[in-house]
């Protein structure tokens, strides 16, 4: 009896076991898939930060067909880098940009690397804040009875405001999975600046005349065209912190997040690229939304949306800075106190120089081929090659041979070509097309009747 009496309870128990084993597997399961949504979050709001406003410029540099095949390329590129640079923290056992180039090119190579990764995003830190100045002085110029000339509407104002009311708060936190939330909204909002875009390029675009060079196939500042797709395409300099974020991270789980999250990625960059570009052709600027008119509330609300975008885009390059500031002078570990200390002296030192700058175009040109160019293309295939004990024909290895040499040669090229042929910025001016006829270009009533005189443009002023 006492057997079988312990018998139900037996098999009952091992029932709830179990069942306890299958829920817990299934919550683990629920939490990597979240953690791997949000990196792939994450590395899009990365990509499709303050970069993507300048594609359209790198289609006027290198001719609308070329730079299609060159963003392609570069995203292609950056997919492979990627994977290539957690291969190499696989192969050298480090969970880290620098300590990889540490033990792959010793002290000499760290330092350059710390240089490097220091240098890229907090460049992009101030051209983050230098949109958020841009986009948001001219959409709260819309509101009506404010007066243009307003001191609280004026971009210093709002940098300053944004920075201490978002920008530091968000900067703060200490995990980057944590803004997982804020890169979703990001890239929600990134989605809708697409369409507004989209719409412009067709009741906007025909009304703009064409340049005589819009439709050439290539043109000679190709290479700087490269140098702002390598800007808006690196994630490199954080991509340990988001590996690092992943459930029980693996190489086959990155890859999967890095092809997902560059596929995204580059569809978006392409979309957008092409269609700014065909809005206003040889007359696109470093950041579109210096072409549009002020009066057009479609873009306006754009804006608006942009600006809250790279405000939630920010912190992720301050958290590479704060890493590499902690790594080279705190031993990798910072106190709550240096933690606040450090953030802080960042974004002050990164708001006081976008408080200086207003041109985006030539930031994103000497920050792409200076700093994103290395990042992406020389470092990661450096490591490779002297780490990985394949043979020289192995695909990887070839690849990384490839990549090593146009890295090199984008990072000379576009640099000579950035000092030779600088590029001229409105600084806020409005564009001539928006004085040069009565007719509302944002009239939807306008459009039934076609303009057989289309604007013509003074080509000098731009």
């Amino acid at each position: 009896m006492g057997y079988q009496g312990q018998r139900p309870y037996s098999n009952l128990k091992r029932d709830l076991d179990d069942k306890e084993s299958l829920v817990s597997e299934h919550k683990q399961k629920e939490k990597g898939n979240c953690r791997q949504s949000s990196a792939i979050f994450n590395v899009v709001n990365s990509i499709t930060g303050s970069g993507i406003i300048g594609l359209p410029y790198s289609m006027q540099q290198a001719g609308l067909p070329l730079g299609i095949l060159l963003l392609l390329w570069v995203s292609y590129v950056t997919d492979i880098s990627l994977v290539l640079l957690i291969k190499g923290g696989s192969l050298s056992g480090t969970d880290s940009y620098q300590s990889l180039v540490h033990k792959t090119f010793g002290f000499s190579g760290y330092l350059l690397l710390s240089s490097l990764q220091f240098s890229y995003p907090f460049i992009a830190m101030i051209s983050y804040n230098i949109i958020t100045g841009d986009t948001l002085s001219k959409v709260f110029q819309r509101i009506p009875g404010v007066d243009p000339g307003n001191f609280f509407i004026g971009r210093h104002f709002i940098i300053g405001l944004s920075t201490v009311a978002f920008s530091l708060p968000l900067s703060l936190y200490r995990d980057i999975a944590k803004l997982g939330k804020a890169s979703l909204i990001s890239a929600v909002l990134t989605a809708v600046i697409l369409i507004f875009v989209i719409v412009r390029v067709f009741t906007l675009g025909p009304y703009i005349s064409r340049t005589e060079d819009a439709w050439v196939f290539a043109k000679p500042n190709a290479i700087q065209a490269v140098g702002i797709m390598s800007f808006a395409f690196i994630c490199h300099h954080n991509s340990f912190l988001v590996y690092g974020s992943l459930e029980e991270p693996t190489v086959a789980k990155w890859s999967q997040v890095i092809h997902v999250s560059v596929m995204i990625s580059a569809f978006i960059s392409v979309l957008f690229a092409t269609t700014g570009y065909l809005t206003f052709t040889g007359h696109t600027q470093g950041d579109l939304f210096e072409n549009y008119c002020r009066n057009d509330d479609l873009v306006n609300f754009g804006r608006f949306c942009y600006g809250i975008t790279v405000i939630l885009t920010y912190p992720i390059e301050c958290f590479v800075t704060r890493e590499v500031i902690a790594n080279v002078f705190f031993g990798g570990n910072l106190s709550q106190i240096s933690h606040v200390l450090v953030t802080t002296v960042i974004i002050t030192m990164a708001t006081l120089v976008s408080l200086t700058v207003d041109c985006l175009g030539i930031v994103l040109e000497f920050n792409g081929v200076l700093c994103a160019a290395p990042l992406i293309f020389v470092i990661p295939s450096a490591c490779y090659l002297k780490l990985s004990e394949e043979r020289w024909i192995h695909p990887d290895k070839i690849l990384a041979s490839v990549m090593l040499l146009n890295g090199v040669i984008v990072m000379v090229v576009g640099f000579v070509m950035a000092v030779l042929h600088p590029q001229d910025c409105s600084h806020g001016q409005e564009m001539a097309y928006c004085f040069s006829t009565n007719v509302s270009f944002f009239n939807i009533s306008s459009f039934l009747e076609p303009i057989t005189q289309p604007p013509v443009l003074n080509i000098s002023t731009f």
